[in-house]
């Protein structure tokens, strides 16, 4: 480890806690019955709390940790229409209508984020600067120009293609081959997403018990007995919003998702000079690579987030931050020397079919595995499922039905990760 890189301020904690600490996480008394426990306290249990809080049923929320110490506040803050598989491969899995429906879903999820910060007037920096992608390849910028000349009908998204000579105007780098503009890209600041969809939620009278672990989940009919780490709680329904932290306590949804970290640092503040010419626009950044990287300018365009994945196994941020930096000046010659202030890491869930899962197994609600698009998707399907919860038909999705696979001998460990992830970055590096 390197520690002359970093800045004498240097933290583990997310960039986005500077200026939104997590909240002090009290300690509620719990009461004896509910009608609902949701555990997970990220987008997509506060996002479902708060819709079941809003129909009139009592909700009470369990995280072993402080609410939103997930990955809700320890993302990028990118946010877009991505849904994994592309039309054609979805088409092939389910046909055409339910491969239609599903990408609906991506800019369902987006335009639901853009309303429900709007109408619930949360200030966490939410715009829609777009997001520049770029290829790493050539042979990816002519595979990126096709389909974005060949978007289904009906799906089309406001795609642009920027060729090696017009990139400068999206990125100062000739690292890349060109890339493809998404106008409809949002972004936010996801920690203070977390604290105003947190503030509603407690508004709404749902009871957030944090640093409080659920043990045990067990039916009890006519519903549940839950064993936390601060006593018995009964409910008539349980919600699993765990995603790339559920544990064992939820073992048949743990055999259906990946936890993989993903890891991110913060440069020291740039001269607004340097900023500029690196990042002349307010867009997300990305590349074409399969283990890809994403990064953007901070809000206030003081600094670079850059995130990506750096090691094959589980790291500590300390470790991933000099690899990081080593790749962020690849891009950007000029950082060469520059020092970290930042560093930290959180899970995200993948998937086997690289889809999001929303439904009920043996009478527990979940929804979770957003692959790596979770801050539209999560609260999006949070509410969703609040509303089959609810028994509204307005909770219908186009994930319903379509299956959550698992693999033989998996039971939430991903003892093939390095081997994948040595692949891809094989992958990446064969074409040019």
């Amino acid at each position: 480890m390197q520690s002359d890189i970093f800045t004498e301020d240097f933290t583990t904690d997310p960039y986005w806690w500077d200026e939104t600490p997590r909240p002090e996480p009290g300690r509620p008394d719990l009461p004896q019955r509910v009608d609902v426990v949701v555990v997970g306290s990220g987008y997509t249990g506060l996002s479902a709390a708060l819709q079941l809080a809003r129909a009139g049923r009592s909700v009470l929320v369990c995280d072993a940790e402080e609410a939103g110490w997930g990955c809700s506040t320890r993302n990028g803050g990118q946010i877009s229409r991505s849904i994994k598989p592309g039309y054609e491969e979805l088409t092939r899995r389910y046909g055409a209508d339910t491969a239609f429906g599903i990408i609906r879903e991506g800019a369902n999820a987006l335009d639901w984020v853009t309303d429900f910060v709007a109408a619930e007037r949360i200030d966490c920096d939410f715009a829609v600067p777009g997001k520049f992608t770029a290829a790493h390849s050539s042979v990816e910028f002519e595979k990126m120009a096709r389909a974005a000349e060949n978007q289904p009908e009906g799906l089309a998204e406001p795609l642009r293609v920027v060729t090696r000579a017009e990139q400068h105007a999206e990125i100062g780098t000739d690292a890349y081959y060109g890339g493809i503009v998404n106008e409809s890209t949002a972004s936010l600041d996801p920690a203070k997403f977390h604290a105003g969809l947190l503030d509603r939620v407690r508004e709404a009278g749902v009871l957030i018990a944090a640093r409080c672990p659920v043990t045990a989940i067990e039916e009890a009919a006519p519903g549940f007995r839950l064993t936390t780490g601060r006593g018995v709680v009964r409910a008539r329904n349980v919600l699993v919003a765990s995603n790339g932290y559920t544990g064992a306590v939820s073992g048949w949804q743990r055999r259906r998702v990946i936890p993989i970290g993903s890891y991110i640092i913060a440069t020291e503040a740039l001269p607004k000079a340097l900023m500029d010419r690196l990042m002349p626009t307010d867009r997300m950044l990305g590349d074409s690579r399969k283990v890809v990287y994403y990064y953007r300018p901070s809000p206030d365009r003081t600094r670079i987030l850059f995130g990506g994945r750096v090691s094959a196994g589980e790291t500590d941020p300390r470790k991933s931050a000099p690899l990081l930096r080593r790749d962020l000046a690849a891009i950007f010659p000029e950082l060469a020397d520059i020092r970290v202030s930042h560093s930290w890491m959180g899970f995200v869930a993948y998937t086997f079919d690289t889809l999001a899962h929303v439904g009920c197994n043996e009478n527990v609600h979940f929804a979770m595995g957003y692959c790596g698009s979770g801050v539209s998707m999560s609260g999006y399907l949070g509410m969703r499922v609040a509303q089959q919860m609810l028994g509204l038909k307005e909770g219908r999705t186009a994930f319903d039905g379509i299956g959550f696979p698992t693999r033989p001998f998996y039971t939430g460990r991903p003892w093939f990760l390095a081997a994948s992830v040595a692949y891809f970055r094989w992958r990446d590096g064969w074409s040019r």
